[in-house]
């Protein structure tokens, strides 16, 4: 018996249904990527914890998926288990202007929420794809704002399907699109937002705002993109703003460039959108030789912020 029969037959008992080879393209925004070897849906903590367990203790890989965005899986798929996470619900105190979201909330949803409690600072999020889990995961953000600068604190699984409650967001050790969640082997289950009191129609206003800022310059809903794909370079000089790697492709001549199917989007430079039937190995390909005009240009290199899941083709 391999290891992924086995653990499907776990999967089985403990009530979770697993699909096998199930084709990632249908859980990602991308709409790429090979089958999933295992896929589970866990709609609580409970589930969720006994999952990752259950993947530990076969010695199987977990992959935890909520909208599947700023991810790219390979052609190939992914060897392990994916874990579907569907925790979607949301808590408001409008008296203490907290806020307790689960893991696989749209993002969307949670700003809709909460300015129609009347609380305050997560406009900047209007209109961006993804769930609670992955934008907290990595500390997504724009604006100038992000999820880290409002956490409060956490309920997370551990590697060995254990669940904590954090209270402090330091533990999250927050950076640029980034935080310690991955390599520490937490997997977050809900997030507590500490947020303000506001006025709702300007608040409304604000995240309008936002969302037509978005409208001129990303793709329409629906297209098939994991978002921008490279992180934003740091400042030229300490507290000043990042230079926006969009800017440096745009003068690189990047738009207009495809390969395959994989192409990037007209509006904006730093967006791969994939037309149709592009391939993970069409967008790796466009990426490494955007990463290389900017380098032949401008003599720095352009960090992913997609990440790349499961076997690597050959050469990129």
């Amino acid at each position: 018996m391999t290891r992924s029969s086995g653990l499907c037959r776990t999967l089985a008992d403990l009530g979770l249904e697993p699909l096998i080879d199930e084709p990632l393209s249908r859980h990602t925004s991308f709409g790429i990527g090979g089958p999933a070897a295992l896929l589970v849906s866990v709609g609580s903590v409970r589930e969720l914890a006994a999952a990752l367990n259950a993947a530990r203790a076969a010695g199987v890989e977990p992959l935890l998926l909520g909208a599947g965005t700023n991810l790219l899986v390979s052609d190939e798929g992914f060897p392990g288990l994916a874990v579907h996470v569907e925790l979607l619900d949301i808590h408001i105190d409008e008296r203490s202007a907290r806020v307790v979201a689960g893991a696989g909330v749209p993002a969307t949803r949670l700003v809709d929420e909460a300015i129609a409690a009347g609380l305050a600072g997560l406009e900047f999020a209007a209109g961006l794809p993804g769930t609670v889990g992955g934008a907290v995961a990595g500390n997504a953000g724009c604006f100038g704002s992000s999820f880290g600068d409002l956490l409060a604190g956490a309920t997370v699984v551990t590697r060995d399907g254990s669940v904590e409650e954090l209270t402090d967001p330091r533990r999250f050790a927050f950076d640029y699109r980034c935080s310690s969640v991955a390599d520490q082997g937490l997997a977050v289950a809900a997030a507590r937002f500490r947020l303000e009191p506001g006025d709702r129609a300007a608040l409304e206003r604000r995240a309008a705002g936002h969302l037509a800022s978005r409208a001129e310059r990303h793709p329409p809903p629906g297209a098939r993109t994991a978002g921008s794909y490279f992180k934003n370079l740091p400042p030229e000089e300490p507290g000043g703003r990042r230079r926006g790697a969009g800017e440096l492709l745009d003068r690189a001549g990047a738009k207009g460039l495809a390969v395959g199917d994989a192409a990037v989007f007209e509006g904006h430079a730093n967006i791969i959108v994939n037309r149709g039937g592009a391939t993970a190995r069409d967008v790796l390909e466009l990426a490494r030789r955007l990463r290389e005009i900017v380098r032949d240009r401008f003599g720095v290199e352009l960090e992913p912020e997609v990440r790349f899941v499961g076997p690597r083709p050959a050469g990129c």
